[in-house]
């Protein structure tokens, strides 16, 4: 018995820690990655803060903007973040990948979403698409697509 008990604990603390060092040493995102992930963090702050003038430099001339109520343009986006019509009050971010193709990158955000809509502040989970061209050496958002989730993403254990 007192070998079993041994030979357990020998195994749990041989492949436990090989476990947590090929979690640790997932493949590392690239610059590029990392560059749109940060841009990405920074938009959602930017709609939070309601700075209107900094998303308008992000925002591509012929972006588009699809939400569950309709989709428009950048001006119809800068106006109705401009004018509350909807506040991104926070953007709680649990999932993240990139996908870059030449000067295409393809972003997807899962997120539960704390806005106020129309005076109503609602909760919603959205896998939120955004798609950025770089264009002289600068990134610039050419879709942001929110599309509701019926489930909630899981809890981030990370943040407990």
């Amino acid at each position: 018995m007192k070998s079993l008990i041994i030979g357990s604990c020998l195994t749990v603390a041989i492949v436990f820690p090989s476990y947590a060092q090929t979690k640790s040493n997932a493949p590392a995102k690239n610059s590029a990655e990392q560059e749109l992930i940060s841009l990405s963090k920074k938009k959602w702050q930017w709609m939070a803060d309601k700075k209107a003038d900094t998303l308008a430099n992000l925002f591509d001339e012929k972006a588009v903007f699809v939400h569950m109520g309709g989709s428009w343009g950048k001006d119809q986006e800068l106006n109705v973040i401009r004018s509350g019509g909807i506040h991104y009050k926070k953007a709680d971010i649990h999932e993240v990948s990139v996908q870059i193709i030449d000067n295409t990158a393809i972003l997807l955000n899962r997120i539960m979403l704390l806005a106020v809509v129309g005076g109503n502040e609602v909760t919603n989970p959205f896998v939120v698409t955004e798609v950025y061209v770089k264009e002289g050496g600068k990134w610039k958002l050419g879709s942001l697509s929110f599309t509701r989730m019926m489930t909630p993403p899981a809890p981030d254990p990370s943040k407990n």
